[in-house]
């Protein structure tokens, strides 16, 4: 523990990537949820789309690792660092298929797989996949083939395509106006509210093992002010307060401090 973390009574730092997930119900997940029930029950191609930071990725994880495992088998595939092969090999790897090298070879195996699953298994597979805002013409309109079984009556498979708003831009055009039809859901997460915010921070604090005041009433509302509603940089913001006010041997942390902290947090 270290001592900005312990000046406020913080077993550890929970505003970090990676520190113990404290996850906070807020109007916008729970509706996120209920349209992620739904599309798990319908089946087919879903879109969750959302600005840098506000939930979209921790909503869709949430969600698919509360699925049942002998109901649901779920692969997650993010194109941050994929090339586009990667990507159909990683969709191909979730569905416990031996990747191969062949692009052809790759299609008729996952669509093999997902058959078997959904047909001999009775377990429904689900495809998340992370950035899709960052997809290319041809891989979206291949996403429509490759989940497309017409002998069906039904979809066979759950498809979750999670982005930036930018990818329902895309979705509009006419090119891919097939897989448009075939999408069920469609959220967008616009952010929290300045009471959820309060809420998130109180929460994080309290999940922390704080008993305290760490934030007076102006800092609260000065970092509410300045996140504009996305989580991301509420916990960046109280992140880099707490380390500030610490240096400043501050038990409370006050307004300037947070006003010290988004100047910090911005590029130069």
């Amino acid at each position: 523990m270290t001592d900005y973390t312990a000046r406020y009574g913080l077993e550890f730092n929970p505003f970090i990537k990676n520190a113990k997930d404290i996850l906070l119900e807020t109007t916008e997940s729970s509706e996120a949820r209920t349209r992620l029930d739904y599309l798990k029950d319908t089946r087919g191609f879903g879109v969750l789309t959302g600005e840098p930071g506000r939930g979209k990725t921790t909503a869709a994880r949430t969600w698919a690792g509360s699925l049942n495992p002998s109901l649901f088998k779920v692969s997650y595939s993010s194109l941050s660092s994929l090339t586009v092969m990667d990507f159909y090999r990683q969709v191909a790897a979730g569905l416990g298929v031996e990747p191969c090298f062949r692009k052809n070879e790759l299609f008729d195996d996952i669509q093999h797989e997902v058959k078997r699953h959904a047909l001999e298994k009775r377990v429904t597979p689900v495809i998340v996949i992370d950035e899709a805002d960052m997809l290319s013409h041809k891989v979206l309109s291949d996403l429509q083939v490759m989940f497309n079984f017409e002998m069906d009556s039904r979809d066979l498979a759950v498809v979750l395509l999670v982005g930036q708003p930018r990818l329902n831009t895309t979705l509009n055009q006419s090119t891919h106006e097939s897989l448009r039809q075939r999408i069920v859901m469609n959220y967008h997460m616009a952010g929290i509210s300045k009471e959820e915010g309060r809420t998130y921070i109180i929460r994080k604090l309290e999940g922390a093992g704080s008993r305290q005041t760490v934030f007076d009433a102006n800092a609260m509302e000065a970092v509410l002010n300045a996140a504009g509603g996305t989580p991301r940089m509420i916990n960046k913001i109280c992140s880099r307060s707490l380390m500030i006010g610490a240096s400043q041997n501050k038990d409370i942390i006050d307004a300037d401090t947070v006003r010290k902290a988004v100047e910090d947090n911005q590029l130069g």
